[in-house]
């Protein structure tokens, strides 16, 4: 498939909410394959669809080691969430940067898959914090927002 450009922090579309999709049709399909390609190029665990200017709530994550366990989601809720967690997240809309946020340490979400049948998947850590991250992006939120202290540059934390 082909690879999508990324829209990075400022770029208006960031901050829009996404539509819901109401049905998969060819387009949809590949969408979704060009987002799996263009999260596993970047090195990313996580995708939204406005990410690369899509405004169709749509999220592609993969935390698995190996990157070879995708999860679609179309049209995602969060139905549950409990526990906390604070740590280190990035993004690929903010290139270069990172900062400490906390998100709950257990999340339900509720979504279609690509035959829009509607099931329910849970996460902890940081397939849970992957879907609260994700999902702010369909509502047109950046991890930013939610900031403990300031953001910083990838290589500070290498220091």
């Amino acid at each position: 498939m082909a690879l999508r450009n990324i829209r990075t922090i400022g770029d208006s579309v960031l901050n829009k909410r996404a539509r819901e999709v109401e049905d998969v049709d060819q387009h949809i399909e590949i969408l979704i394959e060009d987002m799996l390609d263009t999260m596993y190029e970047a090195q990313g665990v996580g995708l939204a669809a406005p990410q690369i200017g899509i405004l169709k709530r749509i999220v592609v994550i993969d935390v698995s080691p190996e990157g070879d366990d995708p999860i679609i989601l179309i049209n995602p809720e969060i139905i549950e969430q409990d526990g906390e967690q604070e740590g280190s997240e990035g993004c690929l809309s903010v290139p270069g940067k990172v900062g400490i946020v906390k998100r709950p340490n257990h999340v339900k979400v509720r979504a279609f898959d690509m035959d829009m049948n509607e099931f329910e998947i849970e996460g902890t850590e940081l397939l849970a914090r992957a879907f609260c991250h994700e999902i702010d992006h369909l509502d047109g939120h950046l991890y930013v927002e939610h900031l403990e202290g300031q953001l910083m540059d990838v290589d500070q934390l290498e220091d």
